[in-house]
């Protein structure tokens, strides 16, 4: 059943390859605008071998891995401390909410002036990128619990920090891997973004460099990339929740 699921799954990509393929040795649009499927593999290798697309992936996925458990730990703790206390919470809850419907590109001219074209600059924006989503996801998960089963764990004697520990946050989880879910994804979008605008390597730049160059088979294999990290980013996190909530959901 799984080998037919999966078969089922790959016929709509390998038709998508075909007509790719087919429709480029058609030679109905010119070549250095549309390459063919087989021509971005033979590139696809040749930057595999010469090192050039290693070399830029690393730089990248430094600045999201760096970003995004920075931003995502920080979403975590301040949402853990927002969601159970009511006072912290009032708060800090009108300054996040003018803060968070910021779109995260929309800090770059900001950081740029702050911190500079840098590094650091892809980081801090992935931080941003990480947190608030995190941050609400938390939070919710933590309001979500059921006041009964807190009511219960006091009644048997948990203490207050007995209680978060074993019973709020485990009750919580679902909604806060929902936050990284989604957000290591968009993770690798920002940094994209982030390093087509001001940083000389990764990913992003590398597209830039091909771009002026006209070298649409070199970002058609920037692109694959992408999206390979994103969903094997998201599947991460989705088969931690599982392994983590498997034994007690």
């Amino acid at each position: 059943m799984k080998l037919k699921r999966f078969f089922v799954g790959l016929l709509p990509v390998m038709v998508f390859i075909l007509l790719w393929e087919s429709i480029a040795q058609l030679n109905l649009v010119p070549n250095y605008i549309f390459p063919a499927f087989s021509d971005v593999m033979i590139e696809f290798y040749h930057l595999i071998v010469s090192g050039i697309l290693l070399a830029n992936l690393l730089c990248s996925l430094s600045r999201v891995l760096i970003g995004f458990l920075l931003g995502a730990a920080a979403g975590i703790a301040v949402g853990i401390v927002m969601g159970s206390k009511d006072v912290i919470d009032k708060s800090f809850h009108p300054i996040f909410s003018i803060l968070y419907p910021i779109p995260v590109l929309g800090w770059a001219p900001l950081l740029m002036i702050w911190i500079g074209i840098n590094d650091l600059l892809p980081v801090a924006l992935i931080f941003l990128c990480s947190f608030f989503p995190v941050l609400y996801n938390t939070i919710t998960g933590i309001k979500s619990v059921d006041r009964e089963v807190i009511k219960a764990a006091r009644i048997l004697g948990a203490s207050d920090r007995k209680i978060l520990s074993s019973v709020v946050l485990p009750l919580a989880v679902p909604n806060i891997f929902t936050g990284l879910r989604l957000e290591a994804g968009m993770a690798w979008r920002v940094v994209i973004a982030a390093e087509m605008v001001a940083i000389p390597t990764g990913i992003g730049a590398l597209m830039m460099r091909s771009e002026s160059l006209l070298r649409m088979d070199v970002i058609i294999v920037c692109l694959m990339v992408l999206s390979v990290m994103c969903l094997t980013f998201e599947r991460f996190f989705q088969v931690m929740e599982n392994r983590i909530t498997n034994g007690w959901r």
